[in-house]
Formats: C-alpha cells, sequence, structure tokens
C-alpha cells in the first residue's frame, strides 16, 4: 500500500511536469503544422497541376459543381499549408482544411473502410479487436487480410521467378493500397487539434500579432 506521504510526493512531481507543458505547447503546434503543410502543399499543387483530370475525378464522385469544387478544395489546400507554414491564422484556416478533410472521409475513402494499407496478416491486424466483439465488420476486414496475402505471395513469387526481386525490394516491401479513411481522419484531428491550440506562443505569426495589435489594456 502506498503511504499519504508518497502519494502527495507523487502529485507534486505530477503538478511540476504539468506545469511545464505549456511552454511547449508551441513546439506541439509547429510540429503538427509542418507536418500538415507539405501534404496539404502537394495535394493542392497536384490539383491545380492536372486541373482538368481534377474536375473530372470530382464529377466521378457525383459532387455538386465539380469545377468550383475543385477550385475551391485545391485552393483551400494551398493556401492552407502556407498559412500553417507562417502560424498565420491557424485557428481561422483550420475549419475550412476540417470541411475538406471530412469530404475527402466521405467521398473518397469511406467505402474503402479504415486501412490505408490493406494488412495481408490477421495475426497482427488491429480488426481482430472488433472481430473478439463479434462485429461484423471485424471478420470482413480480416478476410480481406487473407486475401491481401494470397495476391502479394502470388505477386512476389511471380516476381522472384521472371524478376530481380532484390532489386524491386530493396527501397521497401510491396503492399496493396486500401484507400480507406485511416490518413484522412489522422489530418482531420490534427487540424482540430490546431483548431483548439492555435498556432503556439513565440514560433506563429498569430503570437506576434496578438502581442503587436491587442490593446495594452486587454493584457
Amino acid at each position: 500500500m502506498l503511504s499519504s506521504t508518497s502519494i502527495q510526493k507523487f502529485y507534486r512531481i505530477n503538478d511540476a511536469v504539468v506545469s511545464l507543458l505549456p511552454c511547449l505547447s508551441g513546439v506541439l503546434s509547429l510540429a503538427i503544422r509542418l507536418y500538415l503543410a507539405p501534404v496539404l502543399l502537394i495535394a493542392g499543387w497536384t490539383k491545380f497541376e492536372d486541373f482538368s483530370i481534377t474536375v473530372q475525378w470530382f464529377d466521378s464522385l457525383g459532387l455538386p459543381a465539380p469545377t468550383l469544387m475543385a477550385a475551391l478544395a485545391a485552393s483551400t489546400e494551398l493556401v492552407g499549408g502556407l498559412l500553417l507554414v507562417l502560424g498565420l491564422a491557424v485557428r481561422w484556416i483550420s475549419i475550412p482544411l476540417a470541411f475538406t478533410m471530412v469530404v475527402a472521409i466521405t467521398s473518397v475513402h469511406w467505402q474503402h473502410g479504415w486501412f490505408a494499407i490493406a494488412p495481408s496478416d490477421r495475426a497482427h491486424s488491429p480488426a481482430r479487436v472488433l472481430a473478439t466483439v463479434e462485429l461484423d465488420a471485424g471478420w470482413e476486414s480480416l478476410s480481406n487480410s487473407d486475401e491481401v496475402r494470397q495476391r502479394l505471395d502470388t505477386a512476389r513469387q511471380l516476381l522472384r521467378e521472371h524478376g530481380n526481386y532484390q532489386w524491386l525490394t530493396e527501397r521497401g516491401s510491396f503492399v496493396v493500397l486500401n484507400n480507406g479513411i485511416e490518413f484522412a481522419v489522422t489530418y482531420l484531428l490534427m487540424l482540430l487539434t490546431l483548431l483548439f491550440i492555435g498556432g503556439g506562443p513565440w514560433l506563429s505569426a498569430d503570437y506576434w500579432l496578438d502581442r503587436k495589435l491587442r490593446p495594452k489594456n486587454e493584457g
């Protein structure tokens, strides 16, 4: 049993550590911003670079006014990526960027389930948890893993027999792209985090503008 003195000492240490966390919020915000920025900049630039193809793709997804939607999505990603780098209007830009992610999740990735890359080994698939509680989605995912493994095994066998397998795999293993919602949801959660914590102190334009423009009597 822990004594009351030990418990009090633990809480004193805990409070001391927790009190330091706000000082690091700027580093967290910067890390999230710099993680998301290149993803968004590349996505927006690619959409504009092949704009006609982007419009056709949006149209095939059944989105209304595909030309307008494509232009809005690409502009939001490009401008949003730049603003995140600068730490400018971080909370404001997080809202349309989060909306863009929701549209991507529901219109592009939802039908493919959770995983961005299909697991090929049911023994290590997180879907085992769902299967354990008898959810159909879990069993369906595990069954898909078995099929993915069969296809990968067949592809590897063909490549070993008819190609330079060592060269083909020296940069990484072959996988089956599942295109599920995993990455988009991760980006969405990161954007929602920025909505709550903002650009952070010291390392964002928002912080310095706030210091310069806020009336002195408001602190």
